[in-house]
């Protein structure tokens, strides 16, 4: 795990503090999560039920486009098809995926590993100059879904309401077994933008 800039953990018991430390770390690293997270800050308030967690991000990677990881062109059949050549193939699957949502699968041939073939009706320069821009896999979805994930296994036990809110490079969490207080989400707020001032 890349070392985090500030990793607190707060709470009225220094044992406690201590574990939900450890185990935050085990999960950042079980998740691959160290090279995302610069600081985090976590408050633990087990009498009044409250897991309060703000954390501020490295810097998120841009969307993949896939003009970035492969090549267009046109086809045969007096260029009513689309050629594409795949680069990396680690985006084959979820690009196959959109294709097939916007193509259907009869339209979209794979007569190579890394060859895709789309049989469309458009004009095929329109076509690829949309398809050079489609965006194969967003890097931040992903990291939203591990941030989350990363969050829940934190929370205590029995913790089931929930608060998460993810802009561009920060993420807050509170939880409780209780209803969440509008002051309580204020305070994780506060608990960022003191995190973001550091330097």
């Amino acid at each position: 795990m890349n070392a985090l800039e500030t990793f607190i953990v707060e709470s009225a018991v220094p044992q406690e503090a201590e574990a939900y430390r450890s185990i935050v770390a085990d999960v950042i690293s079980e998740l691959v999560l160290g090279g995302a997270i610069g600081r985090i800050r976590i408050v633990l308030r087990p009498e009044d039920s409250l897991f309060q967690m703000a954390i501020v991000l490295r810097g998120s990677q841009p969307p993949v486009r896939l003009a970035d990881v492969a090549d267009l062109g046109y086809g045969v059949m007096e260029r009513k098809e689309v050629r594409i050549s795949i680069r990396e193939e680690k985006y084959l699957s979820p690009l196959l995926e959109k294709l097939w949502a916007r193509y259907g699968r009869g339209q979209v041939l794979q007569p190579e590993r890394n060859t895709l073939i789309v049989r469309q009706d458009q004009d095929p320069e329109k076509e690829i100059n949309y398809l050079e821009g489609m965006i194969v896999a967003d890097p931040k979805q992903g990291l939203q879904s591990r941030l989350i994930e990363m969050a829940i296994r934190s929370t205590p036990e029995g913790f089931r309401v929930r608060y998460h809110s993810m802009k561009e490079n920060s993420f807050i969490f509170v939880a409780s077994e209780d209803m969440l207080k509008p002051e309580w989400i204020q305070q994780a707020h506060q608990m960022l933008a003191e995190l973001q001032e550091e330097q």
